[in-house]
């Protein structure tokens, strides 16, 4: 059956090539795959085949690439060898997982629970090396090196179900960032225990060599943190070009990756150190992180996860006696190792039980670290000749990474779904203020030199997973007529942008008497919460700050209006610097306004510094304390709203200023602020600037009543 199969899929190979025709003319028997046309062809219907099978089954299109990869490997049908491009694409993928779990990762959450990533880390390596040196030393028998280096496979781990959590949008919440550093202080401890035992076989070697390792690591990763963040500014902010920026991120990954392994450690912690440090350069909604996301996810994961399978050989557990015993003590103690560590975890910070069994589920799997271990000690011959760590030990280890590799999919799956459903449903009733208010931001762009920054800042301030699009318009003046062509082109560059980011914007172009008319007619039109322009530049000494047009529009729109001017790429500004008026949390635009500037900081991951009264300092904890957005703020007290000076030496070139204005004639606008553009244009000409004027409906939607009392209005 098995060679009329094969004889049946290779007679459709082409017979161009002289050796196929010899093999298929003389040899029936099957034979790998070696055209690399062939080759990539199988790889890539396995990846697009796989998942639409294995989804009416309900099981993870990740344990589908794994068990194609046995399939098709030289321990199963023999379809295709693991040649040199599944050593290439395999290391690869590896490291995208790795890059890729760092990049996702919330930094300001991380902050927050870094303490338990490392409880997590440590009972993820403790728990596992304990339970395996007593078990394969008391019930295998095996001697204390090599009891060891087996228990450091139960305590490593691989995120090979990490993909499942991209796919539902959940690789921000807190058990993830929590799984994510578990995985890495897990894995360094097991490749610190590799290079020990390992180091101990060697010629030569002395007590101190791991100590020597930790240095080299240590000095390595200094040299990643404060030289990668600058490099990478440097570039984003003098090349635009999405494929450029692509490819200088991977260099940086592989990099840093390299050179982990130049200092005797694995490739996979320099490209997760690589992800740490360019987080804050890579937002999650910008185009770059689409292209990452897609690359790895449709090319370089799944040739890892297939590779991983080519190496399992089940059939050599019924090959040698007691096989079976060793590699079923092996799955048994990996898995309850790790779901004992989630376990723990989750009693010492109270934590929920969906959250423990996502952790388990990300932490449960086996592969890299393990194949490092597994392969070393097979190599380690010993006096007698033979291996410290044998066959059956080496076919366990594949069932090791086999068994948990399915079940981390199938946990991981389970919850991150279930998960996504809670999620989805406390989206229905959102925060007050800002779930009832309608999120439809509207571009007016008319200069292409300013198309650029506004596209990335509506990406930025848009809320994660809203299924309104972004609007873009551009009016034509009816005395204009030959402005429209432009502006289409305008419009077309502008949708390719969002697109490349997976958003759609809905384009208008409008024909009108005036600008003004044209904008205000699109936002009564389609319900628009924000209007975001660019900032007006003076062409002459004469002209106004703000220019006709944005005095015009203040005067005209209630909606929220966000004019902004940026001097540098947003993804490189590393600290908001808010100036808030006093008073204006009584203001109805309040919530909303303070819902944007917290979306803006936790996409680009910086800072804020906020300046305003005593009491408006104190409502604006209280608005963002309940909502438990994590952000890093700090409250300081500032009246001299008359002189900048004190904040202008406070900025730095790469802080982003957001002043937070009022109309004319509302409750938190001061007669300071008429000298506001003299005040910005003197003191803030070279630094990026963002006006944001909160909505303001009409006077008579206003409770009078409540503005008497002095309670802060609830935004609708």
């Amino acid at each position: 059956m098995k060679a009329a199969l094969f004889d049946a899929f290779f007679a459709i190979l082409p017979h161009k090539n002289k050796l196929h025709l010899a093999v298929l003319t003389q040899n029936p028997a099957p034979v790998p795959i070696t055209d690399p046309t062939w080759i990539f062809f199988t790889v890539l219907a396995i990846i697009l085949f796989a998942p639409m099978m294995l989804e009416r089954l309900h099981i993870p299109s990740i344990v589908g690439m794994i068990l194609a990869g046995i399939l098709i490997g030289p321990h199963g049908f023999g379809v295709l060898e693991r040649d040199g491009s599944f050593e290439l694409f395999g290391k690869v993928g590896l490291y995208y997982i790795m890059f890729l779990a760092s990049l996702e990762m919330d930094l300001q959450n991380v902050q927050r629970i870094k303490g338990r990533a490392l409880v997590l880390g440590l009972l993820g390596f403790v728990i596992p090396m304990g339970l395996g040196v007593a078990v394969n030393t008391l019930f295998l028998g095996f001697g204390i090196a090599a009891a060891v280096l087996m228990a450091a496979m139960y305590a490593s781990h691989t995120l090979i179900s990490y993909p499942i959590v991209l796919r539902y949008g959940l690789s921000r919440l807190s058990s993830v960032s929590i799984a994510v550093g578990g995985t890495i202080v897990a894995d360094t401890l097991t490749l610190l225990v590799l290079a020990v035992v390992g180091g101990t076989f060697k010629e030569n070697s002395t007590g101190l060599d791991w100590l020597w390792l930790v240095g080299k690591v240590v000095v390595l990763g200094l040299l990643i943190i404060y030289t990668f963040p600058p490099l990478g500014r440097w570039f984003f902010r003098r090349y635009d070009e999405g494929v450029v920026q692509y490819v200088f991120v991977l260099v940086l990954v592989f990099l840093g990756a390299g050179l982990m392994e130049l200092v005797g450690m694995e490739g996979i912690l320099g490209a997760f150190l690589v992800g740490i440090v360019l987080n804050r350069l890579i937002p999650p909604t910008s185009p770059l992180m689409s292209h990452i996301e897609f690359v790895g996810n449709a090319l370089f994961i799944p040739y890892f996860l297939i590779g991983v399978g080519m190496i399992i050989n089940l059939g050599a557990l019924f090959n040698h006696e007691g096989a079976l015993v060793i590699a079923g003590m092996m799955v048994v103690l990996g898995l309850v190792s790790k779901w004992l560590a989630a376990w723990a975890t989750q009693k010492l910070f109270r934590m929920s039980a969906l959250e423990r069994n996502l952790m388990f589920g990300l932490t449960g799997a086996r592969a890299a670290a393990t194949l490092a271990v597994v392969l070393v000690g097979y190599r380690i011959l010993l006096p007698d000749g033979t291996h410290l760590l044998g066959e059956d030990v080496l076919n366990g280890a594949m069932m090791l990474i086999l068994a948990t590799c399915v079940v981390s999919s199938l946990v991981t799956e389970r919850t991150a779904r279930t998960l996504a459903m809670k999620r989805n449903t406390q989206a229905e009733t959102a925060e007050e203020g800002v779930a009832n208010a309608p999120d439809r931001i509207l571009l007016a762009l008319n200069n292409p030199e300013t198309m650029t920054s506004l596209v990335n800042l509506s990406l930025m301030l848009r809320t994660p997973h809203t299924a309104a699009p972004i609007m873009a318009l551009n009016v034509v003046l009816e005395n204009d007529p030959a402005a429209r062509q432009q502006g289409l082109q305008l419009l077309e560059k502008a949708t390719r942008m969002a697109a490349a980011a997976n958003v759609r914007i809905q384009t208008h172009s409008r024909w009108s008497v005036n600008v003004v008319s044209g904008i205000s007619h699109t936002i009564k039109e389609n319900a628009v919460s924000d209007l975001v322009i660019g900032l007006h530049r003076k062409a002459k000494l004469t002209d106004s700050f703000y220019g006709k047009l944005s005095t015009d529009l203040l005067a005209a729109i209630e909606r929220q209006i966000i004019i902004y001017r940026a001097t540098i790429p947003l993804n490189t500004v590393r600290h908001l610097r808010v100036l808030l008026p006093r008073k204006a949390e009584f203001e109805p635009g309040f919530a909303h306004a303070m819902h944007r500037v917290a979306l803006l900081a936790t996409q680009i991951c910086c800072g804020i510094d906020v300046y305003s009264g005593k009491e408006t300092l104190a409502a604006l904890r209280r608005h963002w304390d309940a909502r438990n957005l994590g952000l890093a703020v700090f409250y300081r007290e500032y009246v001299s709203w008359t002189d900048f000076l004190p904040l202008a030496h406070d900025s730095r070139p790469d802080d982003l200023v957001v002043f937070v204005c009022a109309r004319r004639g509302t409750l938190s606008h001061h007669s300071y602020m008429d000298r506001l553009p003299d005040q910005i244009e003197r003191y803030f000409s070279a630094r990026g600037v963002l006006l944001l004027y909160p909505a303001q409906p009409a006077a008579e939607a206003l409770s009078t009543s409540t503005i008497r009392s002095g309670v802060p209005l609830k935004v609708r």
